[in-house]
């Protein structure tokens, strides 16, 4: 799939998405700070939660306590919400950096809100996974689709990602675990290669709400080719996703990690020609191992491999030389060469 110009998939180095999410707390100069060094951190794409309360929650939700918070879901969300003034502001500045500005919208107004700002794709996070009328709605509007599957079984996610199939818009799935933070007890990393299975050709790639890199750069190894975790400019910040958010110091190091994993993963197994040096030193060559007199049938006994490798005969080759006879006397340790041998 493609986002803007950057193309996504197994032949490029994975997309961290920095998810500021509702980090800022409703405030858009926090927001801006965070975009701001999550570009100096390297960063290609920042993430924002668009809420319009009106449109995503009824009143229902002013009773519903999440686990990371001590008020209600509805109180969460209207103290951090930016407004929509502020969010134009907040995709011109990060755009200005040369960065992706991606949102998730929790509600159909929110989605047309982003449409009509012209966002290049979105996000759909774990708890609208399964949300069909949401996920149909946003689908229709043509873009590029990042899907999480958090909470969700191979089963249960089929019938959205049918919708986008039908659609014909590109999208990527994410496995995601939706504790914040998640142990490892619960993390599945297995999860990313059961979506590759049982979604051929569709990018998978790996939210991560656990604490530290591991669990995201693991990922990598697995063939995720995006990354997305929550981002703070400072964990010393109050928040419900503080606690599993990345500062802008491992941003950079997931980047400059995902980057070497991916390149590392690809490479076939082969000596390659800046170990060569080393190969030449580090083996070993067949020597005869005690004073061996001219004519004498060579048996297991008389040789062994010794470094370096600068011999004519490889380690590799021992066996070759049992059963030969010598064409010349070789005192210990002499590298033997294919002419010693008869």
């Amino acid at each position: 799939m493609q986002i803007g110009t950057r193309k996504i998939g197994p032949e490029h180095p994975p997309l961290v998405i920095a998810e500021i999410g509702i980090n800022h707390g409703g405030s858009l100069a926090v927001a801006k700070e965070m975009v701001r060094l999550a570009a100096a951190s390297g960063c290609e794409c920042v993430k924002h939660q668009t809420h319009i309360l009106e449109d995503e929650m009824t009143d229902e939700a002013k009773q519903i306590f999440p686990p990371n918070a001590d008020v209600s879901i509805w109180e969460v969300m209207a103290r951090c919400a930016l407004s929509q003034d502020d969010e134009i502001e907040l995709k011109r500045y990060t755009e200005s950096l040369g960065m992706i500005y991606l949102s998730t919208p929790f509600s159909r107004a929110a989605a047309e809100f982003l449409e009509s700002i012209g966002v290049l794709a979105y996000k759909i996070g774990s708890g609208e996974a399964d949300n069909l009328p949401l996920i149909r709605h946003i689908a229709r509007l043509g873009k590029p689709v990042i899907l999480s599957t958090g909470m969700q079984t191979i089963e249960t996610i089929r019938a959205s990602v049918e919708i986008l199939q039908a659609a014909g818009v590109d999208f990527a799935l994410l496995e995601c675990t939706n504790l914040y933070p998640s142990p490892p007890e619960i993390v599945s990393l297995r999860g990313v290669k059961d979506l590759q299975d049982a979604f051929p050709g569709v990018p998978v790639g790996f939210s991560d709400h656990s604490i530290g890199p591991e669990m995201a750069l693991a990922s990598v190894a697995l063939g995720a080719c995006i990354l997305e975790r929550h981002y703070t400019d400072t964990r010393y910040r109050v928040g419900p996703d503080i606690i599993n958010s990345m500062d802008p110091s491992e941003l950079r190091h997931l980047i400059d990690r995902s980057k070497e994993i991916w390149i590392a993963s690809r490479n076939p197994k082969e000596r390659t020609a800046a170990e060569e040096p080393v190969y030449r030193f580090a083996r070993a060559s067949v020597v005869a191992d005690r004073d061996l007199p001219a004519g004498h049938l060579i048996t297991e006994a008389d040789i062994w491999a010794r470094r370096p490798g600068s011999g004519e005969i490889a380690g590799y080759d021992f066996d070759k030389v049992v059963g030969k006879r010598t064409t010349r006397a070789l005192p210990r340790n002499t590298q033997l060469k294919w002419s010693d041998l008869a």
